[in-house]
């Protein structure tokens, strides 16, 4: 017990990636929080790895136990996307809350699976129950769900701004160019001939135009085909700088004060007085920082995050706190109240 909160009992699935490592270490630091078990996404497979302690040092797995998931209140799936896809269905007849954050249960439409993420999917009829926890957009309905799959890293990034302008009404089409561009963790922990430290090194590129995985969910997210996005890879471990060139109803200035007024009191979502955001301003924090500039008769809104916090995991806590109805903060960095130029 915690300043009268009962700590909620939670199990993390697959924490060997990137992103349940940085689940881990979030959850380590949440007050009203008990992680009860660290467990492997398959069956009859355990770590006995050093315990957990820092972005690279493997956590000690437990082999996957149904029977035991199912005495807790929550449960983080951070298993690769066809696992979670079987997964899922499974820890749902025990487990009350499930927290996705694969893209197993991003997409409705469950003809897209095989397109984008080559399996055909199990559990077509979870596609229209789960909550897409983009937290900002989807407080109601995570306080009465039993299942939240958690946005991919790059379209948190794109989709923060743009619901907010096209709730406010600025945007005078949906149009939209995303130029993305995000350090090397958001691959995963496999390193590739193109994502090892030796690709990356002194090297910036555009990949997956057109057959990115995301772009079918930002897409789906603000209803039109013609947001087009193009991801980069930095050389970089952490973090996503998004730009967005769009057309709106107004200047700079008045979509910098729609984007204030969206997000006013929220806690993670910051928009600078003036000038654009860097990457490091959001690094290791579950904040989103904007900013936004005139470009001919186009606005730009960049867009901040870390794609292991914001994008992946912190966004994932952030859901956990608000469906079981914790302060919404609580495991995560807070806000930005004391830094300059922040609002």
């Amino acid at each position: 017990m915690t300043h009268g909160i009962a700590k909620r009992r939670v199990a993390v699935v697959g924490a060997s990636g990137f992103t349940g490592k940085e689940a881990l270490r979030l959850l380590a630091q949440h007050p009203h929080v008990e992680v009860t078990g660290v467990y492997s996404a398959r069956s009859g497979e355990a770590s006995a790895a050093e315990t957990y302690a820092g972005a690279l040092r493997e956590p000690v797995s437990a082999s996957l136990d149904l029977d035991a998931l199912g005495t807790n209140d929550a449960v983080l799936l951070c298993a690769p996307h066809e696992a979670s896809a079987t997964l899922v269905p499974q820890l749902l007849e025990s487990v009350p809350l499930v927290l996705d954050l694969s893209a197993a249960y991003r997409l409705r439409d469950a003809a897209m699976y095989p397109r984008f993420y080559g399996f055909e999917h199990p559990a077509p009829d979870l596609l229209e129950e789960r909550v897409y926890g983009l937290t900002e957009f989807a407080r109601e309905e995570l306080r009465n769900t039993r299942l939240v799959a958690c946005p991919g890293c790059y379209v948190t990034s794109v989709l923060l701004p743009l619901l907010a302008l096209r709730d406010a009404g600025l945007l005078t089409d949906d149009d939209v160019i995303a130029d993305c561009k995000s350090g090397v963790s958001g691959a995963g922990k496999a390193a590739t001939g193109v994502t090892h430290f030796a690709s990356v090194h002194e090297d910036f590129r555009a990949y997956g135009v057109g057959t990115h995985r995301h772009e079918p969910e930002i897409r789906e997210q603000f209803a039109s085909d013609r947001v087009y996005f193009t991801p980069h890879l930095l050389p970089i471990f952490r973090g996503i700088l998004s730009t967005l060139h769009l057309r709106a109803d107004g200047d700079a200035n008045s979509v910098r004060e729609a984007l204030r007024t969206r997000f006013e009191g929220e806690p993670f979502v910051s928009v600078l007085d003036k000038g654009l955001p860097a990457v490091s301003e959001a690094q290791t924090s579950n904040r989103c920082v904007l900013g936004v500039a005139s470009h001919g008769d186009r606005i730009v809104v960049v867009s901040c995050i870390d794609n292991l916090v914001k994008g992946a995991s912190g966004q994932a806590i952030q859901n956990l706190n608000v469906a079981l109805d914790l302060p919404e903060t609580a495991g995560l960095e807070p806000v930005h109240a004391a830094i300059p130029g922040w609002r």
